[in-house]
């Protein structure tokens, strides 16, 4: 395999037209396979370096194509985080910033989009754009707009345990196989949406159903070097703690040990590992078919996890665990295979643009987001110097709001209201973040240019909804 060395230096003399790489090929129209988990960390794959778990079908994925190491997601909830996957533009602009709204009508998403330019658009699995899966017996969503529903249940029954992804997962990768073996007439886009390691959430609600620590047979995986909760945790995030609504995973694990915690980790890998069996049926039907070599794959998940880090179960928060997210894009001969991007910011603002570039369909000026086939055929072109994460952490007291900044190597955090609002991560030497630099004299320059690039994006995407430091 080429080291990445080796493929940065050809990237770099392909855009200066000297040598033309095989990944740089003008695009056909592809057929287009979106496969994303729900509340995956982006460490939970052992393409990741993670030695407790193993994911052989996303380690391929990542082997055969690129791994984007920095990327995020724009709400770290699933009802926002998939508006903003679906139409390149901020939960704000949606209008899905809490679970149970919908898209608004006049907002074009990537189902309306690939259809009106000839493709086959599919949706397999859970949607959560309100009704996690319409079709279902009793749900009140009976269709999508701009995409054909693919059936993996019998919908006239109401499955005993649904919403779980022990449930739904393998019969809906299933059905997602069988529709890869059928003949297709014309290109698809296929988003295909498991639901684990979403089944996490259930370890606080249900924990009769999953081994203790004490029925687990084997090592327990160790907890974190960040799971304490820090001293000078914003007043904001630690009334999050407390509610009995909206997350509250969090209140239910307050008086977790730490046996308790290290085995919801184990339980949570296992989650993982049996996600991953999923997307392997997928790929082999994939492989099947022989419709690989003009697919393009993508594979992320909607969200993170708190995965123990500052004692944080579920999502709901701003930091890395819950706001970063795993990020693989594969199509052989015009993605390079065996490429690890570790200096790249990316969003789930990127998908939709990068989704058209390669199936050279126009980006609609309104997405926020930029192709990352930029960057595929080029690591060294221009490219953003941060993202930006929105958070809406309750659905009753719609005033709480934060939003993050990501750059380089620091984070800035604001929220709403609450002492020590403000928070900023050297993330280059702080990777856990344990040490809030909001408030060093020292780093007030970076502060403010913090401050000032989460205002440039607010007034760039007409957000209103919070007020800055």
């Amino acid at each position: 395999m080429m080291h990445r060395r080796d493929m940065l230096k050809i990237s770099g003399l392909a855009a200066s037209g000297l040598v033309s790489p095989s990944w740089a090929k003008q695009p056909e129209r592809p057929n287009i396979l979106l496969v994303f988990t729900d509340q995956q960390v982006w460490r939970a794959m052992s393409c990741a370096g993670n030695p407790h778990l193993s994911t052989p079908a996303m380690d391929r994925l990542a082997a055969e194509g690129v791994h984007f190491e920095r990327a995020y997601c724009t709400a770290p909830v699933c009802g926002p985080a998939r508006a903003s996957l679906l139409t390149g533009r901020m939960p704000h602009e949606t209008g899905v910033e809490w679970n149970g709204q919908s898209l608004q009508p006049d907002i074009l998403h990537m189902g309306h989009l690939f259809r009106r330019q000839g493709y086959r658009t599919v949706w397999a699995g859970k949607w959560h754009l309100p009704e996690s899966y319409p079709l279902r017996a009793g749900s009140r969503q009976r269709q999508i707009d701009g995409f054909d529903l693919l059936p993996f249940y019998d919908a006239t029954k109401n499955w005993p345990e649904w919403g779980y992804g022990d449930v739904t997962d393998e019969p809906l990768a299933e059905a997602v196989a069988g529709f890869l073996g059928r003949r297709q007439d014309k290109p698809f886009l296929l988003g295909v949406s498991f639901c684990n390691p979403h089944d996490c959430c259930y370890l606080t609600r249900r924990p009769e159903r999953y081994p203790s620590a004490s029925e687990i047979d084997g090592p327990l995986p160790p907890l974190p070097p960040n799971h304490a909760i820090a001293s000078d945790e914003p007043e904001f995030t630690t009334e999050k703690r407390a509610l009995d609504h909206y997350g509250d995973e969090l209140l239910l694990a307050r008086d977790w040990g730490r046996s308790q915690w290290r085995a919801y980790l184990w339980n949570y890998y296992r989650m993982t590992e049996r996600v991953d069996a999923a997307l392997g049926t997928v790929l082999k039907a994939l492989d099947e078919s022989g419709m690989a070599a003009n697919t393009l794959v993508l594979f992320t998940s909607d969200h993170g996890d708190g995965g123990a880090s500052h004692r944080w179960t579920a999502k709901l928060s701003l930091y890395e665990e819950a706001t970063r997210i795993p990020f693989l894009l594969r199509w052989p001969g015009h993605i390079p295979p065996g490429r690890v991007d570790a200096a790249h910011l990316v969003s789930q603002l990127d998908v939709l643009p990068t989704f058209c570039d390669y199936a050279g369909i126009a980006t609609p000026p309104e997405c926020r987001g930029q192709s990352l086939k930029t960057i595929i055929d080029n690591p060294r072109a221009a490219w953003r110097d941060y993202v930006v994460t929105e958070l809406a952490d309750d659905n009753r007291d719609r005033s709480r709001k934060g939003r993050m900044v990501r750059t380089a190597q620091y984070k800035y955090n604001i929220y709403s209201r609450g002492a020590r609002h403000e928070q900023l991560f050297d993330l280059k030497h702080d990777p856990g973040e344990t040490q809030n630099l909001a408030y060093e004299p020292a780093l007030q320059g970076i502060l403010e240019t913090h401050r000032a690039l989460l205002g440039q994006w607010m007034r760039q995407t007409n957000d209103k909804a919070m007020p800055q430091a």
